[in-house]
């Protein structure tokens, strides 16, 4: 070998580290950009209510949309909602979707339905960036990809004598990740903080309306039946022509 093929070799060997270092480096580089909310934050002031005027909170309904399609609520994302209405002190209990509902007169139900829309081209964004790292590791060290993620929450609180009060909040955010960075935890974050500002500004405008469900503030309504609608869901369009086998009769 001669001398200035050894240092052809060597220069080689050392653009090698270099960019292998470099992935290293920013190859899995990963930050959130979240939108602010529409509108200015209003200050809010605290509120003091008696014991007695506090009522518990009953979960009767959870959907999840993703994307149009019905979804699983989780128990943990359940969790997360009670746990931020519990710091707020304005119920005296949280009852759980399904739990035995309290003794008593006086509550409030709670329905809850969030709809999440996520890029659907993310996906497939981040298998092109991991095929087109895999196959020019050296030549695309930091392919800069983003995964886009909105949700829009509303609550509903009906009160022991049918009032009904709807809040919404929204909020939406935007993953930002090199090559090498595509991984669940990118989409758990995002959504996490993006949940967090839906849940931030529905127990701002839920306190406000303090005064709404304050237990002595409202009597209950004479004769104290409640009446529910019982129906079947809705059946969804038929998504075209089905194909169906006919049978000869004998």
């Amino acid at each position: 070998m001669t001398k200035g093929s050894t240092m052809t070799h060597r220069l080689l060997h050392a653009a090698l580290a270099s960019a292998a270092a470099s992935v290293l480096l920013t190859g899995c580089a990963r930050w959130i950009e979240l939108m602010p909310p529409a509108g200015a934050p209003q200050e809010l002031t605290a509120r003091s209510i008696a014991d007695d005027d506090r009522v518990p909170l009953v979960m009767e309904a959870f959907h999840v949309v993703q994307n149009g399609a019905a979804q699983n609520p989780s128990v943990e994302l359940e969790r997360r909602i009670l746990n931020r209405v519990q710091e707020t002190r304005l119920f005296s209990s949280l009852v759980p979707f399904g739990a035995a509902r309290p003794g008593g007169d006086k509550a409030v139900a709670a329905r809850i339905a969030i709809e999440e829309t996520v890029d659907p081209r993310a996906g497939e964004a981040a298998w092109k960036g991991f095929i087109i790292g895999a196959s020019m590791f050296l030549l695309s060290p930091a392919i800069e990809l983003d995964y886009d993620y909105a949700a829009r929450t509303t609550l509903e609180l009906e009160r022991w004598d049918g009032a009904v009060k709807r809040y919404e909040a929204r909020s939406t955010g935007t993953a930002h990740y090199n090559l090498f960075g595509a991984t669940p935890i990118v989409l758990d974050e995002l959504r996490g903080q993006v949940t967090e500002a839906c849940l931030t500004d529905l127990m701002d405008q839920l306190v406000r309306d303090t005064g709404f469900y304050v237990a002595s503030g409202t009597p209950l309504p004479d004769g104290a039946i409640r009446t529910v609608t019982v129906k079947a869901r809705k059946p969804a369009p038929a998504p075209g022509v089905l194909p169906v086998s006919s049978v000869p009769s004998p």
